[in-house]
């Protein structure tokens, strides 16, 4: 057998092949590395979310404990809100706390995967499966960081040399927690440990029922905080023979950080005599050391074991003024009562302020999420003043409270449209204590606020929407406040564009506005928003100015109300941002402002596009329509806005259409009234109360922003919705078979017939006995009690 030698052809060919093996062995190694990195990623990914999905399917409840919330009690959800997609949480939280309470007691968690607090700005992520500590106080539907302060970790002896780092953290279930209003529990396994909180209006009570046979620990991390914010001058003195530990920090909150810092004083009280004591600064930690200060302070406590079972109770009590109030505050609300009944006066508070609306008829499903709704109603804004009434004023100074509680933390931008209202129909006390509230910040500060929180102005968002709130209070009926005072005020600052010595901001840009009619775009930011809140409060001024007697000003408000409609450009059919030359800026308007990072065409916008801020006027419904080409031209515009919207609560992407979590268009629904179809009002506020609200822990389609989306489905169950700043309601499609709402010692009885699932077109409604002629009715109609009755049906009535 011969073999025929390679000839010189060839190796010229195999050279050639084999320059170009070498580079295609790299592209294909590069493109598998890619690949198994691509798959690892997704491996990785895949298994994070099925670890996420564990987390948030585990249900609360299946801890057994003593204390049982009672008939109204049990159908509210504390965790509902407390989850969802992290940028567009409700941000609640389960905390224990009274109604308005200063203290909210609660459980503080961390990433599942990173030691990363704050993912809901209210300290509390359902998708979260480690608890860093329970806290005293903190903001609710609010996406700001403050409070989270005096965090409390209990543990025990083996295990408290770790438990003393900063980072510290332990795993928890949510099938070993439960909470009703005013009570929170959960075992915490490592730890061996069953934490319960309640609380009174001014003092966070704990409750640790150690089964370890060991030591336990407390240690209190005075100068603890809430995501992104910061404490500094922490200070921290142990009295071993009282078994006390008192203290304060400065917060400087996503709020209280823009005013300068707010203090925070503290006294907590022990059962249980000390065995070791301990204080920490920065990573020094000193045995038997007893005084404490600077920007990381802990304090520590060791307690000897009782046997089997060791139970420790802690009552710790909060002040804006001293820590001799912090005391008094103890003393009064707490000292001597055992936990049972601090539970019980809790759980009472909240029976109280549930019975003020009964319901009959709904599906559990239904009940629940109304009743929740309730509940987040009425948790801000937060009672401020001590036991002696004394608080810290926007002055700097203390002040005392005579004949009225004190508040604070007010989510006006959001809270004026909802929650207020709904306050002035069933909580008149607390609404004229509100009011009372603003106007003693507007004495001490010079101008009223527009997102006040602790002890100042934060400047959040836009417009005056306190120029609503209060006139409609007034206009509502509640008068014990002094209104010609308010209306001073309020006056200045809708005529001068910075009142002097006030650090409010003002109306931005308010020159402009009154010298243009409209805020011109190349001016300020946020134009076109700015505008229309100008345009609103100067509407609510108006009526107010009217009622009380000064005719020219009501007549130049009224005037000035009706500005926004400067910026109606008819050839596009949308309110466009102008130029000081009157020019229309360019707009797109599917362009979110969320989306929009440069602001280039969003810049005159606030959180919205220009297709939702088109139908943005809930106070002039009727003029609204008359912008369009006609009244059927709105109602195919309205309804393709709603049509585009997403399916689902709580969408990681909101889109450019309706968006229920965002509150300058969230009355839009009941536009349709103004426009001739009511039909179309009750067929999308019915959408939006199934669609848009659950009862899981996403719950609601955006921040609660004070309990204003909350409020929005609480009036809207019930068959009507209020236009904030007067006095008129618009009629919905209610969702239940009947409903008893108090209002003072009057009663407004709902009955509605023939309701059901299909059942969302009302065919009649009669008022006090009378048939109802259009789609609006008065306050006045209701506020001393009357009968609201519907008739229900599957299709609109014949016109």
């Amino acid at each position: 057998m011969t073999t025929q030698k390679p000839t010189e052809e060839f190796f010229k060919v195999h050279q050639r092949t084999s320059n170009w093996r070498w580079p295609i062995r790299i592209i294909k190694w590069v493109f598998g590395l890619i690949f198994c990195f691509v798959l690892l990623v997704s491996l990785c990914l895949a298994g994070i979310y099925g670890y996420y999905r564990s987390i948030v399917n585990e249900k609360p409840g299946g801890l057994q404990v003593e204390y049982q919330p009672g008939e109204l009690l049990s159908q509210v959800d504390p965790f509902i809100g407390t989850g969802g997609v992290p940028y567009l949480c409700a941000y609640n939280s389960p905390a224990a706390t009274t109604p308005f309470g200063m203290v909210r007691l609660g459980p503080d968690t961390a990433s599942m995967l990173m030691d990363i607090p704050g993912l809901n700005s209210s300290g509390y992520y359902y998708g979260d499966n480690k608890i860093i500590g329970f806290s005293h106080n903190r903001l609710l539907g609010a996406d700001a960081h403050d409070g989270g302060n005096f965090r409390i970790f209990p543990t025990i002896e083996s295990l408290v040399e770790e438990k003393r780092s900063m980072d510290r953290f332990t795993k928890f279930s949510h099938r070993e927690e439960v909470a009703f209003p005013g009570y929170y529990a959960v075992r915490l396994p490592s730890e061996k440990v069953l934490v319960e909180l309640t609380a009174t209006p001014r003092v966070g009570i704990h409750r640790y029922t150690f089964s370890s046979p060991e030591d336990p620990h407390l240690i209190l991390d005075i100068t603890s905080s809430l995501g992104d914010a910061r404490t500094e001058g922490g200070k921290v003195r142990i009295l071993p023979a009282s078994h006390e530990i008192e203290g304060s920090v400065k917060n400087f909150g996503s709020f209280s950080g823009r005013y300068g810092g707010l203090e925070v004083f503290f006294v907590a009280q022990f059962t249980h005599p000390f065995k070791e004591t301990r204080t920490s600064e920065q990573t020094e930690s000193i045995p038997g050391r007893i005084e404490s200060g600077g920007d990381q302070v802990r304090a520590e406590v060791t307690f000897a074991n009782d046997g089997a079972e060791t139970q420790i109770e802690v009552r710790l009590a909060l002040s804006h003024v001293s820590i001799e109030n912090a005391r008094q505050n103890l003393k009064v609300e707490a000292e001597g009562k055992s936990f049972e009944a601090l539970v019980e006066a809790a759980r009472e508070a909240w029976e109280e302020k549930m019975s003020l609306i009964s319901i009959e008829g709904g599906t559990e499903r239904e009940r629940r999420i109304f009743y929740t709704a309730l509940y987040r109603s009425f948790q801000m804004p937060t009672l401020f003043n001590d036991v002696n009434g004394e608080y810290l004023g926007f002055d700097r100074q203390v002040h005392t409270a005579e004949g009225f509680q004190y508040y604070t933390d007010f989510s006006l931008w959001d809270t004026f449209r909802t929650v207020h209202p709904l306050f002035n129909l069933i909580a008149a006390k607390d609404q004229r204590d509100m009011v009372v509230s603003l106007v003693e910040m507007a004495k001490a500060g010079g101008a009223f606020p527009r997102w006040p929180s602790g002890a100042g102005y934060t400047n959040c968002m836009i417009g005056t929407p306190a120029d609503i709130m209060v006139p409609e209070a007034y206009l509502k009926g509640i008068r014990d406040f002094d209104v010609e005072t308010a209306y001073t005020k309020m006056r200045e600052t809708a005529s001068v564009e910075k009142p002097e010595g006030t650090k409010f901001a003002g109306r931005g840009g308010l020159n402009d506005y009154l010298g243009y009619q409209y805020c011109p775009s190349e001016k300020m930011t946020k134009a076109l928003g700015k505008t229309f809140e100008y345009s609103y409060a100067d509407w609510s001024l108006a009526q107010l100015a009217k009622e009380l007697g000064h005719p020219e000003d009501a007549a130049l408000f009224s005037d000035r109300s009706r500005y926004y409609q400067n910026l109606w450009n008819p050839e596009s059919q949308y309110f466009q941002p102008r130029s000081s030359t009157g020019e229309f800026q360019k707009i797109d308007p599917l362009q979110l402002s969320y989306t929009d990072s440069e602001g280039i065409l969003t810049d005159d916008f606030v959180e919205g596009s220009a297709l939702q801020w088109r139908f943005g006027i809930p106070f002039d419904p009727e003029g609204l329509v008359s912008l369009f080409k006609n009244p059927e031209s709105f109602v195919e515009e309205l309804e393709s806005y709603f049509e585009g919207s997403t399916k689902v609560v709580g969408s990681w992407n909101p889109g450019p259409y309706y968006w229920h979590g965002n509150e300058p268009y969230i009355h839009s629904a009941y536009l349709f009234n103004a426009a001739g179809r009511p039909d179309l009002t009750q067929k999308w506020v019915r959408w939006i109360l199934d669609t848009k609200y659950s009862d899981d822990y996403v719950g609601l389609d955006g921040n609660d922003d004070g309990g204003t989306l909350s409020a929005w489905y609480v009036f809207s169950a019930l068959g009507f919705y209020p236009i904030a700043g007067s006095t008129r309601y618009e009629i919905g499609s209610p969702l239940f078979d009947g409903a008893t709402v108090r209002i003072g010692e009057n009663e407004l009885e709902i009955r509605v017939d023939r309701q059901g699932p299909d059942n969302v077109y009302v065919q009649n409604v009669f008022l006090n006995g009378s048939p109802l002629e259009g789609t609006s009715f008065d306050h006045e109609d209701i506020a001393g009690g009357g009968t609201l009755h519907f008739v229900m049906g599957s299709s609109p009535p014949e016109k």
